[in-house]
């Protein structure tokens, strides 16, 4: 038994789990550097946000700029568009995402050379992409130049016409499904290959078909990891500009870039912060419905 007890007393002492030892401060060391990067660059900019939003350019506080926001003539359209395109881009990008994340999964031969295609795009930064996608669809672009060589077209179209808001919006759905589709890739990715493979083999034991199988075994123990990358494409979806600047111009307008006029054309840092508020709420209500509509086994308490 005195044998036993100085085994257990040498293995604690080696791991660091001895009372008062230097190895029980190592986990707070290793979080310190990450808890001052988000004190510094996101927890004190936020509350000075805060502080501009519900203060005037004389110092008081007030609703001076919230009031001037709520009457400026492009908010709600800003609001509207920022909440399509979030509307249309999530089930989007979660479909094309769920379908390339299972070719990378499967056993198809050179199914991981799939994974370099599909990440490709998170090479290419979003003013990059715009500007990209901006050639392809402008009146003389490729798109045209291919559709008119197929003989599909007449003449070129004008996809760009900002006489058409709901054209463009589709150009800026489709440029940012390429670009960041890829992202929600990784992370579904990495879900798949986390789900233990007795689920799958007991799957095929019972002659589940592929629709079965997804249903109600790929889903169900995908769910913490599909609410994940559906609250990270949320929160960037609210903050799609350069993309939007590329190709609508100033004639389309989303939050954040009505956040981006406030501070740049109209020089004024409350109104803009009162937008960027606007943008954290959304987001936050945004997440929340995620969050419940999405609980995982232990939030159901199964």
């Amino acid at each position: 038994m005195a044998e036993v007890t100085e085994a257990v007393r040498a293995a604690r002492t080696a791991t660091g789990e001895r009372r008062g030892g230097p190895q029980r401060w190592l986990p707070y060391l290793l979080l310190a550097p990450s808890v001052a990067y988000l004190l510094i660059f996101f927890a004190s900019p936020m509350i000075q946000a805060f502080g501009l939003a519900f203060t005037s350019t004389t110092g008081g506080w007030g609703l001076e700029s919230v009031r001037a926001m709520f009457g400026d003539d492009r908010f709600w359209p800003a609001v509207w568009t920022t909440l399509i395109l979030l509307v249309v881009l999530l089930p989007l990008q979660f479909a094309l995402a769920l379908a390339m994340s299972m070719v990378i999964t499967s056993r198809l031969r050179a199914s991981g050379f799939w994974l370099y295609v599909f990440l490709l795009p998170l090479g290419v930064s979003e003013l990059g992409a715009g500007i990209l996608w901006y050639s392809i669809f402008v009146e003389q672009g490729w798109l045209n130049t291919v559709l008119q060589s197929l003989g599909l077209i007449d003449r070129p179209v004008i996809w760009l016409d900002y006489r058409e808001p709901w054209r463009v919006i589709g150009t800026i759905v489709v440029a940012e499904a390429w670009r960041s589709t890829s992202l929600i890739v990784i992370i579904l990715v990495g879900g798949l290959r986390a789900i233990p493979r007795d689920y799958l083999e007991a799957a095929d034991v019972f002659h589940a078909g592929p629709w079965q199988r997804m249903r109600h075994v790929v889903l169900p123990m995908m769910r913490p990891t599909i609410r994940t990358a559906l609250i990270v494409r949320t929160v960037l979806a609210f903050e799609v500009f350069a993309t939007v600047v590329a190709l609508g111009g100033t004639a389309t307008d989303v939050l954040a870039t009505q956040a981006n006029r406030a501070y740049t054309e109209y020089q004024d840092a409350h109104l803009a912060s009162a937008y960027g508020l606007v943008i954290l709420l959304v987001s936050l209500v945004a997440v929340g419905i995620i969050l419940v509509a999405l609980p995982t086994r232990k939030e159901r308490g199964q």
